[in-house]
């Protein structure tokens, strides 16, 4: 039979003890808590001294939540944060680094890092102005320098600015060509994210700072990786055989110039010794010219002797001529005595003649009028 069938003692929440059956009641369950801490006496009548116990009792309670609610309010603010402090949800002040204490549930307090350099990557194929798909990453550092910025321009900071980042990447990758990404317009690729990234974020003011964009990596696809890479080899030697020139350039500059000088120099000195020689023979003809005037003859031909002399004083090569013959010799001596005395040089040109007279006993070796002259001037027979 189910206990809640007609019947006795079926029912569970049958109270023995009492002529009525059923659950308990909740309200004399909270009474009965009530009156413990309000007092009552067991038989249900008020005391003083049942008050003055509840009064002590709930003063205690308050008491003890105040202090947990004081304790509550101490927070720390480490040294490279500041803190955003708001009152019911209005900005109130900014808190300096140490301990701090803010009332709970009125005051809130946000930490903000703004010494600390953060660190942002970036990556991703991209297409180029010439049609070519290239893999770039790129990295960031930032900063926070306006705590209050930081904290309510925007609702997630971190992830607006790796918007931003990613299409100042996508912008500048999408303006230049593939051979400039991946060779040598990577600097300028560098500088020219960073200024659109500041571009970007500036209307929102974030409260942020770049302090650098660092170009990482980039890359072909894999299925033409090798070509480009030829392609980067030949690049490099090229600008290796222009700094190769132009330090050539540099070394062999300085020694042009070197010559060009002493160049310059030569001829200033050949010019001031052409000038002094004619200033010179032009001083010997104004002192020549009153002897030519007192003795015309005897003076032309002094001056042709000398020239003579001058002219015969630079070869080593004598013209003789024979008696009662119209043939003149042309002597090389030089090399006559040469092969004569197997490579000795002649003693004299004296020595010489007598040696031709010797040699040719029917012939008698004369000299022209013009070596006689130059002869007797120097003494020789």
């Amino acid at each position: 039979m189910a206990w809640n069938e007609p019947g006795d003692n079926k029912d569970p929440w049958k109270n023995r003890g009492s002529r009525e059956q059923g659950p308990p009641d909740l309200d004399e369950i909270f009474k009965n808590i009530f009156s413990k801490f309000g007092g009552k006496k067991s038989d249900g009548g008020n005391g003083s001294g049942g008050k003055s116990l509840g009064n002590i009792g709930l003063g205690l309670i308050a008491g003890i939540l105040i202090i947990i609610w004081a304790i509550s309010g101490f927070y720390t603010i480490r040294e490279a944060e500041r803190g955003v402090v708001l009152t019911f949800g209005k900005f109130s002040h900014f808190e300096d680094p140490g301990l701090r204490w803010k009332p709970t549930f009125i005051d809130k307090a946000i930490p903000v890092d703004i010494k600390t350099i953060r660190y942002m990557p970036s990556s991703g194929f991209m297409l180029t102005q010439d049609e070519n798909v290239v893999r770039v990453e790129m990295e960031i550092q930032y900063r926070v320098f306006e705590p209050y910025k930081y904290t309510f321009s925007v609702t997630h900071p971190d992830e607006s600015l790796r918007h931003a980042l990613d299409s100042a990447i996508r912008y500048v990758v999408g303006h230049s060509k593939m051979t400039d990404v991946l060779t040598s317009g990577r600097e300028v690729a560098r500088q020219q994210v960073w200024e659109e990234l500041d571009r970007i974020i500036e209307p929102y003011q974030m409260g942020v700072s770049i302090v650098d964009v660092n170009f990482k990596d980039a890359r072909p696809p894999e299925e033409v990786k090798a070509a480009f890479d030829d392609a980067i080899a030949a690049q490099e030697d090229e600008e290796t055989l222009i700094r190769e020139a132009e330090a050539y350039a540099r070394a062999i500059e300085p020694q042009a110039r070197g010559q060009v000088n002493r160049m310059q120099q030569e001829a200033d000195g050949y010019k001031q010794r052409v000038l002094l020689e004619a200033e010179g023979e032009i001083a010997r003809f104004g002192e020549l010219l009153p002897q030519y005037e007192a003795a015309p003859e005897v003076t032309r031909q002094r001056l042709y002797l000398e020239t003579m002399e001058e002219v015969y004083s630079n070869t080593s090569k004598i013209m003789v001529d024979t008696k009662g013959t119209g043939n003149m010799m042309y002597l090389p001596l030089d090399k006559i005595l040469e092969q004569q005395s197997g490579g000795r040089a002649p003693s004299s040109n004296k020595n010489t003649l007598e040696g031709l007279r010797n040699s040719n006993p029917g012939n008698e070796v004369t000299l022209t009028p013009d070596a006689r002259a130059a002869r007797s001037r120097t003494g020789r027979n």
